[in-house]
């Protein structure tokens, strides 16, 4: 299935192994990895199309369903756990309808969506007419061609999701390697940092920052100890924070994103990423405070602009009450964007004996 501008396997949860060993050795031969081609599997040869899903019954009173969220590295025998996907997210809930996990619901069918990697509650409201999912329509998002149904995604109190706070340190600012960055937490862990104060304008092509090793060496350095103050251990490994350059909007958005995800700069951006940036935007005194385009009251529609278009992210918030000088100074009520998804095709992988067995 895409979900969102992302792309891959989505699983029963029932039919991968238990051992989490071996469902990653399958996953790894499913998607061909390790291999730049990944020509022996499934996978897209890039980390947006190395993605795996795996949906179940819900494990949670308050949810239909679990989503567990694995990244597949493209170039080394690894799957990461260690983050959410809200882009395969919108794929979630057609795919659970379609597999007789959640019953419809009418026209619309909503389905509360249990995202175990981080341990909270997305709300994904689905087309369901004539009790089916409805795929084609008129919405469209950046950086997938043409139009398909749209899928409404609300996130349900993900502040800290990954590192137990909205800002981990407890700070606005915090000064690494000697860089001003907010780290910060709303769905996903992202470091935001002024592109300016590395040099850079925040309009460079995602090529012209890949091939520029100098800055993006300085940028790890950062991520390897911000991960470690946002409570993430050591991070070296881990695909999580991502970074994220930020600068005043070129395209009458709300803010100008430049993403690195974390070793290769990301052609647009991430959902969590997004919704993570959009909340530094709104929180008083953040790196993106003097920069961004905000309005006032608590309701904010941001618009994120990246490179190849940008992303709505709907926000409500209110004062947090703590009055103290090292916190957010509000507590995210409720974030919202829209998505669509496509049913690519369905069938059977063949994984070879020996990768089962281990021998």
């Amino acid at each position: 299935m895409r979900g969102g501008t992302s792309k891959g396997p989505f699983f029963l949860a029932r039919n991968l192994p238990s051992s989490v060993e071996v469902r990653d050795r399958v996953l790894l031969a499913i998607m061909g990895s390790p291999d730049i081609r990944q020509i022996d599997g499934l996978g897209g040869a890039d980390s947006l199309t190395s993605k795996v899903a795996v949906v179940g019954p819900s494990t949670r009173p308050d949810a239909d369903v679990d989503y567990l969220f694995l990244q597949v590295v493209v170039n080394e025998p690894r799957v990461d756990a260690s983050q959410n996907c809200g882009n395969m997210l919108a794929g979630v809930a057609p795919f659970a309808i379609e597999n007789g996990l959640v019953p419809v619901a009418g026209d619309r069918t909503r389905v509360r969506i249990h995202m175990v990697n981080t341990e909270s509650i997305a709300v994904a409201e689905i087309q369901t007419p004539h009790g089916q999912v409805q795929y084609s329509g008129d919405a469209s998002i950046d950086g997938v061609p043409g139009t398909a149904a749209p899928i409404l995604l609300d996130f349900l109190d993900i502040a800290g999701s990954s590192c137990g706070a909205l800002l981990p340190t407890g700070n606005v600012i915090d000064v690494v390697e000697g860089i001003e960055a907010t780290l910060i937490d709303n769905g996903m862990p992202v470091v935001v940092m002024r592109a300016a104060d590395l040099g850079k304008t925040g309009a460079e092509s995602p090529a012209d920052l890949e091939a520029d090793k100098a800055l993006k060496a300085r940028v790890e350095a950062i991520r390897l100890e911000a991960g470690r103050r946002m409570n993430l251990g050591d991070v070296t490994r881990k695909t999580v924070p991502k970074m994220c350059l930020i600068s005043e909007p070129k395209n009458g958005g709300s803010i100008a994103t430049r993403n690195f995800i974390p070793h290769t700069v990301h052609k647009a951006i991430g959902v969590f990423g997004a919704v993570s940036v959009a909340t530094a935007c709104v929180v008083p005194g953040s790196v993106a405070t003097n920069i961004a385009r905000v309005s006032s009251g608590s309701s904010h529609r941001l618009d994120v602009e990246h490179p190849t278009g940008f992303f709505t992210v709907e926000m409500d918030v209110e004062p947090d009450g703590s009055g103290t000088p090292a916190g957010a100074g509000i507590k995210v009520q409720r974030a919202a964007l829209l998505r669509t998804a496509r049913k690519i095709m369905s069938g059977e992988v063949f994984v070879d004996d020996a990768v089962w067995n281990g021998k």
